[in-house]
């Protein structure tokens, strides 16, 4: 974007020529900085089209991505390319979440929540407890 244009208050138009992936991904807020998401596209956390790839690959409209976070994954559709990191609202347009990662998405989200609500022991075993636990762990 050119000095003239960011004073005039002028927004960037999208690209759709293509850029590179470990960009886009940083663009569109799914990694606080660029090395971090180049750390995993590098590292095989993010598929592009089933495929993994370098982080300088081009990435185009409609292409989509598997990107794997700890425990889950997400599965995005590439709206649109932006060349330059931008307010949350707008980096949530570059993009779609499929039906089927957004309900395995809440669907682990509601499993922690009961495995978070689950009672606990008030502390350790006494030994007569540390004795019915064996025998139910068949040692």
């Amino acid at each position: 974007m050119s000095r003239k244009a960011r004073r005039s208050g002028q927004e960037p138009e999208p690209t759709t020529e293509g850029m590179r992936l470990d960009k886009w991904l940083w663009a569109a807020r799914l990694y606080k900085t660029r090395s971090l998401a180049r750390e995993a596209v590098a590292g095989g956390k993010v598929h592009l089209n089933g495929r993994r790839v370098k982080p300088a690959h081009t990435l185009r409209p409609g292409d989509r991505l598997e990107l794997s976070r700890g425990s889950w994954t997400l599965e995005l559709v590439v709206r649109a390319l932006a060349s330059q990191r931008r307010p949350a609202p707008e980096a949530a347009r570059l993009y779609e979440e499929t039906e089927a990662s957004r309900k395995a998405r809440e669907e682990a989200a509601t499993r922690r929540r009961l495995e978070a609500a689950a009672p606990r022991p008030a502390g350790r075993p006494d030994k007569r407890e540390r004795r019915h636990l064996r025998r139910l762990r068949g040692r």
